[in-house]
């Protein structure tokens, strides 16, 4: 829904609902695929895969960049860059992601519910390695 005053040349006030915007605190790559992750939740595949995607470009920007995902994720857990509940997480985005890129026979197609569940996790991600650093980084600067 958009809503603007009676007069139509007169800017939309409100959208509903609100466009989600990744944080330009996000590294470029990383808000690429994490945009792209949200904009195709109505293909949850894909959806799926740009999530994953996501993961794996802020695992790397943080200098996780040897071995596999699966690694990457296991090295940032025992690293303390995210804890042990968030690697749980991430491994499950991971194996969803991989059911649909080797087009696994015995996997369900994911739904909607799934896409967004490996999107939210993407954006937490994204919130906990960039976005709250930056802001606490400026919070102590003023």
């Amino acid at each position: 829904m958009v809503s603007s005053p009676l007069d139509a040349a007169q800017p939309v006030s409100h959208i509903c609902p609100s466009p989600q915007v990744v944080a330009n605190e996000v590294p470029d790559r990383a808000r690429s695929f994490l945009s792209q992750a949200i904009s195709s939740l109505h293909a949850p595949a894909g959806s799926v895969m740009l999530a994953a995607s996501a993961v794996d470009a802020m695992l790397k920007e943080k200098g996780l960049t040897k071995g596999t995902l699966n690694s990457r994720i296991d090295e940032a857990a025992k690293s303390h860059l995210i804890t042990a509940e968030m690697a749980a997480w991430a491994h499950e985005v991971r194996l969803d992601a991989n059911d649909q890129r080797h087009a696994d026979d015995e996997a369900e197609l994911p739904d909607e519910a799934a896409a967004r569940k490996a999107v939210e996790f993407a954006k937490a991600l994204a919130q906990f390695l960039f976005v709250l650093p930056a802001r606490v980084k400026r919070g102590r600067t003023l």
